[in-house]
């Protein structure tokens, strides 16, 4: 099992700062590869918004994935960037391949590109681009991520190209045939999607393995390889040394995140629902859980809302709590 971190990428990111600064984002993925994690995660949009998590209406400022994720590579060395996930009407794909491969460089071939068919209205007001129903922005999905497998592919074409042609991205990416692709998600039809035309599916925040297996034995009975299909899971995720230290750290969450997200009168064990939650020990027990299920990739959100942390010494306590796991 590999673990991942979903880094701070907001302005409520972080508790006690109404702003995230560059530095602070940096010293968590910095820290984050340093006791062990896997791998590091940055949303995309625009704005964004956190109201529906019961927190106060209003657009949050946050980084752009793409040149944080660039700016990070310089500064690790072993963790792999993915994105979760790149919404793929408000990028165009040539360009998008183009910013990626890119990327890909930078890296040294450490870049998963995580994809999702786009659900924040925002984020298409403000690039002025049409948001359709559900079922068009799922075709789009397909023919975007048919594209983007065919920029990774492309050389440059022998000849005089065609006026027409799709230009050729070069210098072609690290990773041969092409980075892995990710489709982010959590509907039927969206799974199906993710087996049929990506390597790898992910869903996120909250999730039980009773309802979660189901679903990814669809995907991988539908995937034309599922040795080669990989299953990954967001979780918001607090784990502590022990009981004791498990409750101060729950109670600490609580004090800490966003207003009116927790509920003050939320017990532990009512937070514990969908959520990776325990004691290092207990929380090895739900992760080999995970893993029967052919989980391969566990991405972790430290805070009470996507993208969010609390204080940096939850980093290893989380991390030991994963390492046990093959």
């Amino acid at each position: 099992m590999q673990f991942g971190l979903a880094l701070p990428q907001y302005d409520f990111s972080v508790p006690g700062r109404d702003r995230l600064d560059w530095p602070t984002l940096a010293a968590y993925g910095q820290r984050a590869e340093q006791v062990g994690f896997h791998s590091l995660w940055l949303s995309d949009h625009i704005v964004w918004a956190i109201d529906r998590y019961g927190a106060r209406p209003g657009n949050h400022e946050g980084y752009d994935p793409i040149p944080t994720l660039a700016a990070l590579a310089r500064l690790t060395t072993t963790a792999r960037l993915g994105t979760l996930v790149l919404a793929a009407p408000i990028r165009p794909v040539t360009v998008l391949a183009k910013a990626l491969t890119s990327l890909d460089h930078v890296s040294a071939g450490r870049l998963t590109v995580g994809i999702g068919a786009g659900w924040f209205g925002p984020d298409f007001e403000l690039t002025d681009t049409p948001f359709p129903s559900p079922a068009q922005r799922l075709a789009d999905l397909g023919a975007a991520i048919d594209q983007l497998k065919a920029s990774f592919d492309r050389a440059a074409p022998p000849g005089a190209a065609p006026a027409n042609a799709a230009p050729p991205n070069l210098p072609p990416p690290v990773q041969q045939p092409r980075p892995p692709i990710w489709v982010g998600g959590r509907g039927p039809r969206l799974v199906q999607l993710a087996a049929a035309k990506a390597d790898g599916w992910n869903t996120c925040w909250q999730w039980t393995p009773q309802d979660y297996a189901p679903r990814a034995a669809d995907a991988l009975d539908l995937a034309p390889d599922p040795d080669r299909f990989a299953l990954s899971v967001g979780l918001y995720t607090l784990v502590g040394e022990d009981e004791a230290d498990l409750r101060r750290r729950f109670e600490r969450l609580k004090a800490t995140s966003p207003l009116g997200v927790v509920d003050p009168g939320t017990t532990l064990d009512e937070y514990r629902q969908g959520r990776l939650v325990g004691t290092v020990d207990q929380v090895r027990e739900q992760v080999q859980a995970w893993a029967d299920l052919g989980v391969t990739t566990l991405i972790a959100c430290l805070g009470a809302v996507p993208f969010s942390v609390t204080d940096m010494d939850d980093l290893e306590v989380v991390a030991a709590a994963g390492s046990a796991v093959p």
